[in-house]
């Protein structure tokens, strides 16, 4: 006995009419899971009809099938349980010819509901096929289920079919076009709001080839940005490597005329003298100019051509970042201002001893001899350890909560005011070639509660946790012991907050590598080592292991 959804015979009008007899001449595989070579160039539909002759007449009518260049793969469900199996593996189906009636009278309108509501795919084109437009009517079907097309199998001729699948196709291709639209827009404003959070020019710029790769989905490797000019102050008018990965991850801030193969070189030569992108077969250069003039260039390898897409996303994604550059670069500036007023503030509290307590923390004065010069450069110094130790620790999770990027963000400048409170001390004491006397000392140790007291006042006319009220922290607390003897309050262990603890250790490796009126510097090894000594009792072990990570660094410096 014939299906309900079989067209009799003497509606079969012509030899347009599809169901006929068929011979299997599809090209494409019928069976699901199982794909003919360069299946990701082909249009996949998806067959749902519980009659065989229906899946094989229609993959003999649509069997030259190409649209755009593009043939048809066809898969095949006898089922609408089949179906969606399939549907939940293949998530790039483009088109599906569904019959209604099949294990039940509504089997096909129920995988409607599956697909729109359930696998919330709201891409893939459905084409309703019926033999009994009675049994499930038109209208009450387009109204209620969303679906793209509705035909009797009665009325479907090869030609209508063909012009269907085209009409579904392009539909498909539409929607998926705005989708991607959509999920680069995203990526970008995504990207700019994480990239916008970064305090340093370097970690800008490796953001963005970061965020570039993923924006394309090609792969990191032989990913370059160079900018025109000079970098970290060097006097050049070159081009340096400003952010690399991949291959050229180690050349970062070298010069790109001595690091760079010269055909990758000679592609950013010509974006910078073209003022435009670049985009080549296995390549792009895109040239980002920022307001302020500075010029930049990405050089992205990629193994594929990129789509118009791809570009147009590209021209969006470089807009919006460009002035990312000249606001770093302003960020930049303003922190070595302000790095350069405390510094000169600490040089204030210096000069008006000429020396300091020794690291060991007798409270004593020690002249060094050091020059304004030096004494600047040297508060500028415990601000880099400081902050390559805080860096240390936060790559390394050892803090969560409270070493993050703000914290890094101010931790230099706190590092900076860590003896301010001097000012406060009476310069006899200061000055005092000897010995002090025991209430000397305790007025000498005072400095940590006055400097704290000043930091904080000042704090107070600042929104938000700025690098006064860390300062504050350090200028009270530097001093204290992790086993408890230090000063002024005898904290101990974790009581004591981690910012001090960080800049007593970046405090102790700088005088203990300076010389002394009284001995010649310890020398870096020498240096390291009583550190590593201290360890548990004078220094938290944590900040140790990170300042002995980063050791290696501060004896090429």
């Amino acid at each position: 006995m014939p299906h309900a959804d079989t067209p009799a015979p003497d509606d079969a009008a012509d030899d347009d009419l599809f169901f006929l007899d068929d011979g299997d001449g599809a090209s494409s595989t019928d069976e699901p899971g199982t794909a003919p070579p360069g299946i990701g160039n082909r249009w996949k539909m998806l067959i749902v009809d519980d009659e065989p002759e229906v899946h094989s007449i229609t993959k003999l009518v649509l069997s030259d099938f190409s649209y755009k260049g593009r043939p048809a793969h066809f898969i095949s469900a006898h089922s609408a349980a089949e179906a969606r199996e399939i549907l939940a593996r293949e998530t790039d189906i483009a088109m599906i010819l569904l019959d209604v009636v099949m294990e039940t009278e509504d089997a096909g309108l129920q995988l409607v509901h599956h697909i729109r509501e359930e696998l919330k795919n709201r891409h893939v084109r459905i084409i309703l096929r019926t033999g009994q437009p009675g049994q499930a009517p038109e209208r009450a079907v387009i109204l209620d289920y969303d679906i793209n097309d509705y035909k009797a199998k009665t009325q479907l001729t090869a030609q209508q079919l063909f012009t269907t699948t085209v009409a579904a196709l392009r539909s498909y291709e539409d929607i998926m076009a705005i989708e991607a639209n959509r999920r680069g827009l995203e990526k970008i404003i995504e990207a700019s709001s994480s990239l916008f959070q970064a305090r340093s020019m370097k970690l800008f710029a490796a953001g963005v080839l970061t965020q570039l790769s993923g924006l394309l989905a090609v792969g990191p490797d032989a990913i370059l940005c160079v900018q025109r000019g000079s970098v970290l102050g060097a006097a050049s008018d070159g081009l340096y490597v400003l952010a690399g990965s991949g291959r050229f991850e180690t050349v970062i801030n070298e010069p790109a005329c001595e690091h760079v193969e010269p055909a990758v070189l000679a592609a950013v030569v010509a974006c910078l003298e073209s003022h435009a992108n670049q985009y080549a077969a296995d390549h792009c250069t895109l040239y980002i100019r920022t307001p302020n003039d500075r010029e930049n260039v990405v050089y992205l390898r990629s193994d594929r051509p990129l789509s118009d897409l791809d570009r147009e996303l590209i021209e969006v994604f470089c807009g919006r970042i460009s002035v990312g550059f000249d606001n770093l670069h302003l960020y930049e500036q303003l922190h070595r201002a302000q790095q350069g007023t405390l510094a000169a503030l600490a040089d204030l509290a210096e000069r008006q001893r000429g020396g300091e307590p020794d690291w060991e923390g007798d409270g004593g004065p020690e002249d060094d001899g050091a020059g304004e010069e030096s004494r600047f450069a040297r508060s500028l110094r415990i601000a880099t350890i400081t902050e390559r130790i805080a860096r240390r620790l936060q790559e390394e999770n050892r803090f969560p909560g409270l070493v993050d990027d703000a914290f890094l963000a101010i931790i230099g400048l706190a590092a900076v005011l860590h003896d301010v409170g001097n000012a406060t001390v009476d310069p006899a004491i200061l000055g005092k070639p000897g010995p002090l006397t025991e209430a000397e000392r305790t007025a000498m140790q005072r400095h940590t509660i006055a400097g704290s007291l000043l930091l904080d006042r000042a704090s107070r006319l600042a929104e938000g946790h700025t690098h006064l009220h860390l300062g504050a922290e350090v200028a009270r607390w530097h001093h204290e012991n992790w086993d408890g003897t230090g000063y002024p309050d005898r904290l101990g262990g974790e009581s004591i907050p981690v910012a001090a603890r960080i800049v007593a250790v970046a405090d102790a490796y700088d005088a203990m590598t300076r010389d002394r009126p009284y001995r010649a510097a310890l020398g870096h090894e020498r240096a390291v080592a009583e550190i590593r000594k201290q360890a548990g009792s004078r220094f938290d072990p944590a900040v140790v292991d990170a300042f002995l990570i980063i050791a290696p660094d501060l004896a090429a410096s």
